[in-house]
């Protein structure tokens, strides 16, 4: 008999969710289903992320509720649009074999009269956030009066992305009787406010201990310096080849920094954050998603409510200013009682923060040592030869070539075509960390190190070495009003010029202008690829630029709003680069593990304005 009969859910729900692969409950579903099922208690479940929630309170609604009648009787507020669109879907699937579930999910990003349609043909549960589900009311679009349930799911997302007073404004509408049935990872003081103000002797349920994170995650921090942050993370993700993860900065701007020159080094990656349109940000996640995508950068308000399932490796850049918010992100991983790992690079002066978090969750970090160039080339390789071990062979599409690549090999030992094989790429992996650079920062040094250090830091990913510039800041009339990011401008200066993107240093777009930095060697090559270049009809301008006075001479700062304008079109609409250059390793790059990867922190390198030379 299937254990989720025995909880008390019938069997045509049962029969739907056995063909969804539901086999046996997770802990929070088998102790919460029996509770909610009686359908008379308020309810407080706390559990992380991953642990199977929706079903734990899905299941026992469609037990509860009367799908003969088409009027709203179950409300579930959530914090964004992905979570909103998941708990729908995941309802449906269970629901699938019964009649007449209506469930509509409204949300902001999507077309309101579409949602207004769904609700006016009749809906027994309304999965909505905040923000789009207020506006309804407003509209007086929706009545519920005869709700029966609410559930507010990660509450305590809800409440740090601002929404108290939205729900605050949704609960005033609906009956003094319903039953409210909270689920959230942790509880803050205002999660707690809401349970006393709506709930009456609510049931408690704790999944391991109040604010803890989950078991399964081991969670490692590395030490460096500052200026070594960027050439360390790259390390580390080449350290593990089958990596499928989210890295999370601090700010936007940090944010998309990492990703261009993530794929300016040839990783697959993209960046997810609040100055995206819903459009792009849909891009985004649905490459991510289909594992189009390898490292997913994101702000922590950007990646709230992202469901996606086997995420290997949670990354902080940069680490979260509170306990809580550290709990999200390496939820993330370890998902569905999965194993998983959250990462930590630090520089020595934030050990004491490590410390204070390791108190929250009550679990040990450990320390690990940023790999050497050989154990990452150790690492690729096996991976490969792993790889050549679960490759699926299209027997019908490759028997047709079999006796020309038998002819080809037929004076090739087995030895000899294993180490030839091996070494295409083993061969690239020796020339790429060829004296690679100790990368850990020693702990007695390390505030000595940090100290003039963490101001690039934290203006941006901050690995270069300082001194003097052997660069050239240049001047293009182009920006974001002619729809380009710097994604998008890299691509036109390289195309244009026929130089490498690996040379191109720091690119600052404006609103109509821009500036780029390349090495001196190669001004007169990006000036002469630019001669007679126009773009839609208009003529293409570069020179030599002066911080000063290449802004007064383009239209003075009016459209400027800080050092990132937020004009521009975005990063994930045009940007193509990271599709076409797949996987951990750039195919041209050679050096040292730093990689070439320049100041993004938007230090200006000119101590005083100097005129432009005009080409």
């Amino acid at each position: 008999m299937n254990p989720f009969i025995e909880l008390g859910i019938r069997h045509d729900i049962v029969n739907a969710i056995s063909e969804l692969g539901f086999e046996n409950p997770t802990p929070i579903q088998e102790q919460s289903i029996p509770v909610l099922l009686t359908g008379s208690n308020d309810f407080v479940g706390l559990a992380q992320t991953g642990t199977g929630k929706t079903a734990a309170f899905g299941l026992p609604l469609l037990e509860l509720l009367d799908f003969e009648e088409n009027y709203p009787q179950a409300l579930i507020l959530c914090p964004t649009r992905e979570l909103c669109l998941q708990i729908t879907n995941d309802i449906k699937n269970y629901a699938k074999k019964m009649g007449n579930v209506h469930v509509v999910a409204v949300y902001g990003g999507a077309s309101i009269s579409d949602q207004l349609r769904q609700i006016k043909r009749g809906v027994q549960i309304v999965v909505a956030t905040p923000g789009r589900m207020l506006d309804i009311i407003n509209r007086k679009a929706i009545d519920f009066s005869k709700v029966k349930f609410v559930v507010l799911d990660e509450a305590d997302e809800m409440l740090n992305m601002g929404f108290q007073e939205d729900i605050d404004s949704i609960l005033s509408t609906t009956p003094e009787e319903k039953k409210t049935w909270l689920f959230s990872a942790t509880m803050p003081t205002e999660v707690r406010r809401i349970a006393k103000k709506y709930m009456t002797d609510p049931f408690e349920l704790t999944m391991g201990e109040k604010n803890t994170g989950n078991v399964n995650i081991e969670h490692e921090y590395y030490i460096v310096r500052a200026r070594d942050k960027y050439a360390a993370f790259k390390r580390i993700v080449d350290f593990n080849p089958d990596i499928f993860g989210i890295v999370f900065c601090r700010t936007k701007i940090e944010t998309q920094d990492i990703a261009e020159a993530l794929i300016k080094d040839g990783y697959n990656a993209d960046s997810l954050h609040g100055d995206l349109s819903q459009q792009q940000r849909d891009k985004v996640m649905k490459r991510y998603r289909d594992r189009n995508l390898q490292l997913l950068i994101a702000t922590d308000v950007a990646a709230r409510g992202i469901d996606v399932s086997d995420i290997t490796h949670v990354i902080n850049y940069s680490l979260p200013d509170e306990v809580e918010n550290y709990t999200h992100r390496s939820g993330r991983t370890a998902r569905a009682g999965k194993t998983g790992v959250s990462i930590s690079i630090i520089n020595a002066k934030e050990l004491g923060k490590i410390r204070q978090i390791e108190r929250g969750l009550g679990k040990k970090f450990v320390k690990v040592e940023i790999p050497t160039g050989f154990d990452v080339c150790e690492k690729q390789l096996f991976s490969i030869v792993h790889k050549v071990h679960s490759v699926q062979v299209n027997e019908q599409q490759i028997e047709q070539y079999i006796p020309r690549i038998m002819e080809e090999f037929k004076e090739m030992s087995k030895e000899e075509f294993i180490k030839r094989f091996a070494s295409i790429e083993f061969n690239r992996f020796l020339d790429y960390y060829k004296n690679a650079p100790d990368l850990n920062a020693p702990l007695e040094e390390g505030r000595r190190f940090e100290r003039n250090d963490d101001r690039s830091a934290d203006r941006g990913t901050g690995v270069s070495g300082g001194g003097k510039s052997e660069y050239t800041r240049l001047f293009i009339n182009l920006g974001s009003v002619d729809e380009f990011n710097r994604g998008d401008l890299l691509g036109y200066i390289c195309n244009q010029s026929k130089i490498s993107g690996r040379t191109v240093g720091k690119i600052d777009v404006k609103g109509v202008y821009s500036f780029f930095e390349v090495p001196h060697a190669d001004v007169e090559k990006v000036t002469a690829g630019f001669k007679d270049a126009d773009f839609k009809g208009r003529p293409v301008r570069i020179e030599i630029s002066g911080e000063g006075s290449s802004e007064s001479r383009s239209g003075g700062s009016s459209r400027r709003e800080g050092g990132y304008n937020r004009e521009r079109s975005g990063g994930g609409e045009r940007r193509e680069g990271g599709e076409r250059r797949e996987g951990g390793f750039n195919r041209e790059r050679s050096g040292g593990a730093g990689g070439g990867f320049r100041d993004f922190s938007g230090k200006r390198r000119e101590d005083r304005p100097e005129r432009r030379r005009r080409f």
